[in-house]
């Protein structure tokens, strides 16, 4: 009987040492522009599975905020991001929707022209204004091989390039005074959520 309490005393004391299973301590909610550009290239980060929620919505700007507002009052998330790009979305809309974000303290990563040029930015610092067109070019070169638009591997393709990207971005930002996000080609807010992120990867 010694013997069998021993191992019953083992068990609850193996059970004890668990691996610290406390929940995180803030929770994302991403509401992206794109259906799988962006979806993609964020699910990629290496945080805990319950650390972000990540949603394409595959429609215009003010929507995305619309649905951001509509998904955080359904659930609980600490910071809500939308992910939208000013594009060829017409200035009093992508305006619209900043404004909105901003009355319901919600945070925007935005890109004007497009995301990819956050993803440029990892290679070199690129103040030129391009069209979509222009930056899949130059990601095709210098990634070495075709650039795809909705490619999974784009994260850890990037990663190991990922803080020259920050500091590119925030050069870029800073070099608009004062700041009109409409009109500022090319700008990103992207690495202020990327910023964010990487506080909770693993």
């Amino acid at each position: 009987m010694a013997a069998r309490s021993s191992f019953r005393e083992r068990r609850r004391s193996y059970s004890a040492r668990k691996v610290d299973t406390r929940e995180p301590k803030e929770r994302f909610l991403i509401v992206c522009e794109g259906e799988k550009t962006e979806p993609h290239y964020f699910r990629a980060f290496r945080v805990p599975r319950e650390v972000i929620s990540v949603v394409g919505l595959g429609d215009n700007t003010v929507r995305i905020v619309e649905e951001a507002i509509r998904l955080r009052f359904d659930n609980e998330f600490d910071q809500v991001w939308c992910v939208f790009d000013r594009d060829s979305f017409p200035a009093q809309q992508f305006n619209a929707a900043l404004e909105l974000a901003r009355l319901n303290g919600i945070e925007i990563a935005y890109s004007n022209e497009s995301f990819e040029i956050w993803y440029l930015l990892h290679f070199n610092y690129c103040d030129a204004a391009l069209s979509r067109r222009d930056f899949e070019q130059r990601l095709t070169q210098a990634l070495g091989h075709k650039y795809e638009k909705n490619s999974k591997s784009m994260f850890e393709e990037l990663i190991d390039k990922q803080e020259a990207a920050i500091r590119n971005a925030e050069r870029l930002l800073t070099s608009y005074a004062p700041s009109r996000p409409v009109e500022d080609n090319p700008s990103t807010t992207v690495h202020r959520l990327v910023t964010q992120l990487n506080r909770f990867v693993q």
